[in-house]
């Protein structure tokens, strides 16, 4: 189930279904990521915007007590509200799955896609709130953009990789399908997989605190405002079996850095070379790792995506 203004990857929602066994009572969704509209509403309860989903058992068990149980709770907003009232009186807990997301924020969405948690992206919502998620065109036309890599390896969609430019001490981050970023300086996972808070909350305040998950400020230093690069073409290469997806930089104003070491300013593209994987999450969830290629063309960042080599980390 979800709203009408709900954006399904239905090649993942599968994926996340299929993980369980459909003879048993399955509640399955996840949470808002507003700390007070989680505490108002439920942190037990799957937000209908994001999706959720329910097993063929449960709703059986549903609806034979669905009349008498809504007429109960008068006082509850939403029809999810009253779903997960229902599913209380049955005895059955949520189960959180972080790929369906309700956004109930406002503003840019970029800090929150380009560091999604490992998990297949299943939803996304309140698109008509947010920014278009690429920027310079309308809402529908960036949907239609993430479409192209979504059909060529919809698994690994936005799906982040980290990795080190040794050369040039440069952080590189993938979300593959969707943008690469450049920073100077050496970034450890720990803070790169932290979205930055490029959004505001649903109440439509800069507050770190409320978020039911951890963030990071936006750079104020100068030399570590990151380099963007938003995807804006993808195919499928038969000679190579692998993914060619090119990332051009996002034209906005530098602030000027005075650190003595490279600027990625003279980057101009970047070409993302990763093999589809639609098994990806029929193994333990991890990160892609990613690897920084020779590129024969000035101006140009040649990136390899890949399942991780045995005792493969993302370190300098």
């Amino acid at each position: 189930m979800g709203d009408d203004d709900t954006f399904f990857v239905a090649e993942n929602l599968v994926r996340v279904l299929a993980k369980y066994d459909h003879n048993q009572y399955y509640y399955i969704g996840s949470l808002s990521e507003s700390h007070l509209q989680n505490i108002y509403f439920s942190y037990g309860m799957a937000y209908g915007g994001g999706g959720f989903a329910i097993s063929y058992p449960l709703a059986v068990a549903l609806a034979k007590i669905q009349d008498r149980c809504i007429h109960r709770y008068p006082g509850l907003y939403g029809s999810d509200d009253r779903m997960q009232a229902c599913m209380s009186e049955l005895g059955v807990p949520l189960t959180k799955e972080l790929g369906f997301h309700q956004y109930d924020v406002y503003g840019n969405l970029f800090g929150l896609l380009a560091a999604h948690p490992v998990t297949p992206l299943v939803t996304l919502h309140h698109l008509d709130v947010v920014e278009p998620i690429f920027p310079n065109v309308t809402r529908v036309q960036a949907l239609q953009r993430l479409l192209v890599p979504m059909k060529l390896d919809s698994a690994g969609l936005m799906q982040q990789s980290i990795c080190y430019d040794k050369k040039n001490r440069w952080t590189v981050s993938v979300s593959w399908g969707y943008a690469v970023q450049i920073f100077r300086g050496v970034f450890s996972p720990r803070e790169m997989e932290m979205p930055s808070r490029t959004f505001l909350n649903w109440y439509k305040r800069a507050d770190y605190t409320a978020y039911a998950f951890n963030t990071r400020p936006v750079a104020r230093n100068p030399c570590q405002k990151p380099f963007v690069f938003f995807m804006v073409n993808a195919r499928f290469d038969s000679t190579l079996n692998l993914t060619v997806t090119e990332y051009v930089k996002h034209r906005t104003p530098h602030p000027t850095c005075k650190w003595k070491m490279a600027s990625p300013d003279d980057i101009e593209t970047i070409l993302v070379y990763k093999r589809p994987d639609p098994h990806l999450w029929d193994k333990s969830p991890r990160r892609n790792c990613c690897r920084i290629l020779p590129s024969n063309k000035k101006g140009r960042m040649v990136v390899d995506v890949g399942v991780c080599d045995e005792g493969e980390i993302s370190e300098v």
